[in-house]
């Protein structure tokens, strides 16, 4: 049988950028990036799993409440990946709709932790020990935590997978938190400012508050 040319894929695609006639094609763009999204969320597993526990351990030995507030952090960002792996793996607008409630449930655990954590580093001018392993893995993890996020977002736009979305937003937060507590604990190393790690807190706790909003106020629950 002659062969015959097809169009590149791109030009098969909707909007949500899987193909929007069904066949063969469209089921295996689909699949594509379903895995690609798989792929995504193990990366992420891995990394979080080895960072609370490496995080945790520079907490406790530097009795940091920055860095057990991170720790905390990584362990929601943990559980916000199984959620969307579920997901992933059974997809269903019922399932879609209690997993984005579950990832919102996750940012106002989030935000009421850190807040908690800023109360009390403000209350008790608490100045934790360094620790220059726990500043190196916070600015690996800026790094990681960045390019995971801007790859799920992307992988979830071509899904129109609102669950993997929301998820790369918690991956962003994960970043930007990173980002504040390293800020704050060199700020408190270099310059004795010891209030600037716990105001970064509450920034985020702001952002926090804010996508638990989005999340858990959908039209519909869905």
């Amino acid at each position: 049988m002659a062969h015959v040319a097809r169009p590149p894929l791109s030009e098969n695609l909707g909007e949500t950028g899987v193909s929007s006639t069904a066949g063969p094609d469209g089921d295996e763009a689909r699949g594509r990036l379903l895995r690609r999204g798989l792929r995504w969320e193990y990366l992420t597993l891995a990394w979080n799993v080895i960072g609370s526990g490496v995080v945790l351990t520079a907490a406790v030995i530097t009795s940091s409440v920055a860095l057990t507030g991170f720790g905390v952090d990584s362990l929601i960002e943990i559980g916000a990946s199984v959620v969307v792996v579920r997901q992933l793996r059974q997809v269903s607008s019922s399932s879609e709709a209690k997993a984005l409630r579950l990832i919102g449930a996750a940012f106002v655990a989030l935000g009421i932790y850190l807040m908690a954590q800023a109360g009390y580093a403000l209350a008790s001018h608490a100045e934790p020990a360094r620790s220059p392993g726990g500043m190196a893995w916070l600015a690996a993890t800026v790094v990681v935590m960045a390019a995971l996020a801007v790859g799920k977002s992307r992988t979830g736009a071509a899904l129109a997978n609102a669950v993997l979305r929301a998820e790369a937003r918690v991956t962003a937060v994960d970043a930007a938190l990173a980002g504040a507590v390293l800020i704050g604990i060199v700020a408190d190393a270099g310059l004795g400012w010891w209030w600037a790690d716990p105001l970064a807190g509450l920034v985020i706790v702001a952002y926090a508050v804010s996508e638990a909003r989005t999340l858990l106020l959908r039209p519909g629950g869905s």
